[in-house]
């Protein structure tokens, strides 16, 4: 299902919470595009009113958003255990699905999204939206390089904070049901991603995880150890427990080199041997905030806009999306790789 050009899209938000005002953004920003936002949805009838003036376009049922035909792609910003059925409900509909971190809690429910999807012939794709930072595409492009040689050694740090008012403004945080993990699933797959998407998928998994200082179901402190295909090996730890936050850092090193960056701030990027890069190592810079290390809003728009304009060029040249089904399950199955080996899951 391929578009023209001078097409509008259409684009709804299914869930109007914190997340959806960057996607409300996003789409703003591709305006240029052919992007429109044309509808919310929410679960509440009697905020649809107070939702609808803050959004200014109809605020709708799900069934009411899905039934309308300017609707193209729908934006998926609810609870995470929500993500499945109502992507699986969007496809049904022929819409296009863009949905938020995690695609969803199980395997089983993202490999039938990614079915789903195919079957209806509409496109999937999944917000992991650092992929398309300039700064992670640069690193990505050195490893492939060979800039860094064979990787064999990867830090992951994340130390976070989130305050128990954080947990406690809806009943769903928190949960396993519908948050389907604490600090690691909501806040660190965005560096679970980078981290598998430069190493590849880790083929063992060792962890420890708990709950220290919340009064939540899930884990807010977690560290795990990871081997890939070719031997290399990561540490990575995470909490929600280190107040007031402190901006995650991602370490990559390899037989010819290597890249320490701190938020979205390369550190230092030393080469064995620079004449042979590849990609010609950035500024090192200045350190940056915490970033979303502390606050959820910490994090800049610029990502999802990034997001939002790939997905109308994979619409409209009918190919994948840069973060697709397929990429997003690589997260997600790590995650639960890692919450599995720390015994805070079961193996279903």
């Amino acid at each position: 299902m391929s578009m023209a050009a001078s097409e509008t899209i259409g684009f709804a938000i299914l869930g109007t919470g914190m997340v959806a005002d960057y996607h409300r953004q996003a789409i703003e920003a591709n305006q240029a595009l052919g992007a429109r936002l044309v509808a919310v949805g929410h679960y509440k009838p009697e905020r649809f009113a107070e939702i609808s003036a803050k959004f200014g376009v109809p605020c709708l049922s799900q069934a009411e958003l899905l039934a309308r035909p300017d609707v193209d792609v729908v934006c998926i910003c609810t609870p995470s255990g929500q993500h499945a059925a109502q992507a699986m409900a969007a496809a049904q509909a022929g819409k296009h699905v863009l949905v938020e971190k995690p695609m969803a809690l199980s395997l089983a429910n993202a490999e039938t999204m990614i079915d789903r999807c195919a079957q209806a012939g509409i496109k999937l794709g999944v917000v992991l939206q650092r992929r398309m930072e300039p700064l992670f595409q640069r690193v990505r492009a050195a490893v492939q390089g060979g800039d860094l040689g064979d990787l064999t050694l990867a830090v992951v740090t994340m130390p976070y904070y989130r305050p128990q008012a954080y947990y406690d403004q809806a009943e769903w945080r928190g949960t396993w049901a519908l948050d389907g993990g604490g600090g690691l699933m909501n806040q660190g797959i965005h560096i679970v991603d980078l981290l598998i998407w430069m190493m590849g998928n880790p083929t063992e998994v060792k962890a420890y995880g708990g709950t220290l200082n919340h009064q939540i179901e899930v884990e807010d402190i977690l560290a795990a150890t990871l081997r890939f295909a070719n031997g290399g090996l990561a540490t990575l730890t995470a909490t929600t427990t280190a107040a007031p936050g402190f901006p995650h850092r991602l370490e990559l090193y390899g037989s010819n080199g290597g890249i320490q960056i701190e938020g979205e701030t390369v550190m230092r990027w030393q080469l064995a041997d620079p004449a042979k890069a590849t990609v010609e190592p950035p500024e090192v810079g200045q350190t940056a905030g915490a970033g979303a290390g502390g606050d959820p809003r910490g994090i800049a728009p610029t990502g999802h806009i990034a997001i939002v304009r790939d997905f109308i060029e994979a619409i409209r040249e009918d190919r994948a999306p840069a973060v697709d089904g397929a990429e997003g399950w690589r997260s997600l199955a790590t995650v639960l790789a890692i919450y599995k080996a720390a015994g805070l899951i079961g193996n279903e």
